[in-house]
């Protein structure tokens, strides 16, 4: 599998996939309960990955000079 692919599939793991382990309340970071957090950090994460694919992307690499 390309590395692209994979890139693509972390977010949807980390989010839906691992929602059920991080289910707690207690744990408060940043003011916020856990589980508010790791979706707030997802979403953050996820758009750092996002810019790192289309950088990588070779579809992208066509009309640089």
């Amino acid at each position: 599998m390309k590395l692209i692919h994979f890139l693509a599939m972390l977010p949807f793991i980390g989010i839906l996939g691992c929602i059920g382990f991080v289910n707690k309340v207690t744990p408060f970071v940043a003011g916020l309960p856990f589980i508010l957090f790791w979706i707030v950090l997802w979403v953050v994460l996820t758009s750092i990955i996002m810019g790192i694919i289309y950088k990588l992307d070779p579809a992208n690499k066509e009309g640089e000079v």
